[in-house]
């Protein structure tokens, strides 16, 4: 495991492959978070990335916010995505915002 952000509200690690978010993802964090995961996965030299957000409390659109800019990193950089794992309050915010095929199966739906 290694740390790549820590701020009273929110942490960023990486543990293997995968980009993992602890706690409430909030505007004031959001830009940093974003940028220490592109960051690292522009460095990392990985051909494929997850990302997990299981343990984020807090349904947000700025953290799906942080993931579609992961996303759209890694349709630049070429990296595959493996999987993507949301809390259930995030789910639900992405169900409703109908992007359930796009957490789903993120390549597909990025390469269609």
């Amino acid at each position: 495991m290694t740390l790549l952000l820590s701020q009273p509200s929110v942490s960023l690690e990486v543990q293997g492959r995968t980009l993992k978010v602890s706690g409430d993802v909030d505007v004031s964090a959001a830009a940093e978070l974003a940028a220490a995961g592109v960051k690292w996965l522009k460095a990392s030299g990985v051909d494929e990335a997850a990302f997990d957000f299981t343990a984020v409390s807090m349904a947000s659109s700025v953290a799906i916010s942080v993931l579609f800019e992961w996303m759209r990193t890694c349709s630049r950089q070429k990296i595959a995505i493996e999987s993507i794992v949301l809390s259930a309050p995030l789910m639900r915010l992405a169900s409703l915002a109908e992007l359930d095929e796009l957490i789903a199966h993120p390549s597909a739906a990025l390469s269609a």
